[in-house]
């Protein structure tokens, strides 16, 4: 019987924790995502993960639920998902040739014993020059529109960088895989024991 619970309606987080071959059951949690006034990135990253984990935490007694969350953080402004294309295109052309932090907060709820982990991991993506056609026809074809940033690297968005940063690759796709997996083990759910 599965112990994790995925708190996320994120398919590329589900295809990620596919990975480690454990089986999980997955929500989506449904909570506002709108920052709070003068809250920073880090703070912002935290409390996200951590509250789409507690919000599932009632509903999955004797569970280890994992909550993530990313944010885009670009000459001192957070950023999350476009709104539209306009402001996918926007926002590409803004990172044309520039440096972009990505955040991605963790959290791991032990329900069985009343305990909880949050972080967050960093990310830094180098964009290449682009012109406004290539940003153009890279948001028609892929329509990042779900993806902090406006890009997606596990698909067309590795054609805009000129080289990344990071510890984990898997931190720029929405779920740091190396910090979790340490923390599975320490709960006892090691994906290879």
């Amino acid at each position: 019987m599965s112990r994790l619970v995925l708190a996320s309606g994120s398919r590329f987080r589900r295809q990620l924790l596919d990975r480690l071959d454990l089986p999980y059951a997955w929500a989506s949690p449904d909570i506002d995502e709108t920052p709070r006034p003068g809250e920073s990135p880090q703070s912002l990253v935290h409390r996200l993960a951590l509250a789409k984990a507690q919000r599932l935490a009632d509903d999955w007694p004797q569970h280890l639920i994992i909550g993530s969350d990313q944010v885009a953080v670009f000459d001192g402004q957070t950023l999350g998902k476009p709104a539209d294309e306009n402001a996918a295109c926007a926002q590409l052309a803004a990172f044309s040739g520039q440096r972009v932090a990505f955040l991605t907060g963790l959290a791991m709820i032990d329900t069985r014993q009343g305990s909880h982990r949050v972080c967050h991991e960093r990310y830094d993506v180098h964009f290449r020059r682009l012109e406004t056609r290539e940003v153009a026809r890279y948001v028609e074809r892929e329509r990042p529109l779900d993806s902090a940033g406006s890009f997606r690297m596990e698909g067309l968005g590795i054609t805009l960088f000129e080289r990344l940063e990071g510890d984990d690759p898997n931190t720029l796709i929405g779920l740091p895989l190396i910090r979790l997996c340490q923390w599975l083990r320490d709960a006892g759910e090691d994906p290879l024991g």
